[in-house]
């Protein structure tokens, strides 16, 4: 019994294949259209858009083609091909800006960019991109459906910049060693807090930017000492003051005594 419902199971799949191909390579845009379709409908988006890809061109100009061209540009994008699937959405939104798919396929379009986004760790050009295309979205859909979900991408978007350019000033803070390692340490998270401003990191930033300053000033030749010892007093009273309840706040206090006690030495020399 099984057996045979596999065997049937199995008849059918191959039928099913053998029409799909047959059409595939036929000349009936009418029969190809109508598979499209089937297939569509059945999820089947890589077969879909092989034939969507056929007969497109000819529905130009037609009733048929806004919806085709909708088709097309979702397969791409079930397919997770999201660099083909943002173009064809963008190119769908210029070519029907009244079709009442625009909303959508606008979203999808900036969607796809999102999904193009690599992790923190590598070059960000894509994340710019998708923030500015999912902005523009934003703007030009106040009463989109999808606004709610765009607002949160972008959201994750700038929080992977502001991881990048965190980590950025915390590797160099990592590496210590040598002064220079602290120095861009320290600017990297001046850029940082200038330029994420209330950032979810910038508690962390505060510290580990006091942290830099107090290794410059504790590793620093004699002549320079006393300058960045009180440098380093300078951020640890910045982080006190605006993140007084900081999980660092402990640790960082004694780095702070310690900071003066060899101010003190500078100046009782004086």
């Amino acid at each position: 019994m099984k057996r045979g419902i596999y065997i049937l199971l199995v008849s059918i799949l191959f039928i099913s294949c053998s029409d799909f191909q047959k059409t595939l390579k036929s000349e009936d845009t009418a029969a190809k259209f109508e598979m499209a379709n089937e297939l569509y409908d059945a999820g089947k988006w890589n077969k879909s858009y092989k034939l969507l890809d056929q007969i497109l061109q000819q529905y130009r100009g037609k009733p048929q083609a806004e919806k085709l061209t909708f088709m097309h540009a979702m397969c791409s994008y079930q397919l997770k091909d999201y660099y083909i699937a943002s173009f064809h959405f963008d190119k769908f939104t210029d070519i029907y800006p009244q079709s009442e798919k625009e909303g959508q396929a606008a979203f999808l379009a900036a969607k796809g960019y999102y999904f193009n986004s690599p992790v923190y760790s590598k070059d960000q050009k894509e994340t710019i991109e998708a923030i500015e295309k999912l902005q523009l979205f934003v703007n030009g859909h106040p009463n989109s459906e999808y606004l709610s979900e765009a607002n949160e991408l972008v959201k994750e978007l700038d929080f992977k910049l502001e991881k990048k350019a965190f980590e950025i000033g915390k590797q160099y803070n990592k590496i210590g060693g040598y002064t220079g390692d602290y120095n861009a340490s320290i600017k990297s998270f001046n850029n940082f807090l200038l330029e994420f401003p209330g950032a979810s990191l910038s508690s962390e930033a505060y510290y580990y930017r006091f942290d830099s300053a107090y290794n410059l000033a504790v590793l620093s030749v004699d002549y320079l000492k006393e300058q960045r010892l009180k440098d380093a007093m300078g951020y640890y009273n910045s982080l006190k003051k605006t993140f007084p309840n900081s999980e660092h706040m402990e640790a960082a206090s004694l780095m702070n005594e310690e900071l003066q006690q060899q101010l003190n030495t500078f100046t009782t020399k004086s």
